[in-house]
């Protein structure tokens, strides 16, 4: 599975703090690597602190945007 974040992704996640870096990427593996569920065309995952939203195109998941509650 390929991941790809778009800009807007890219630069807020440079903007979360340096302590939710490691949630963000961990929630990014868990989306890339889960190809069971069927995820409507737009879609959200959320851990303790942050959160993603995304969207799948057969084997590449797109980050639109991240950001975190701290």
């Amino acid at each position: 599975m390929r991941v790809e974040l778009v800009p807007r992704a890219a630069n807020a996640l440079f903007a979360v703090p340096d302590e939710v870096h490691e949630e963000i990427i961990t929630l990014i593996e868990a989306v890339a690597g889960d190809s069971t569920t069927e995820a409507p065309d737009l879609a959200a995952t959320f851990g303790e602190w942050c959160w993603l939203v995304h969207t799948r195109h057969g084997d590449v998941v797109e980050v639109l945007d991240v950001g975190c509650a701290r």
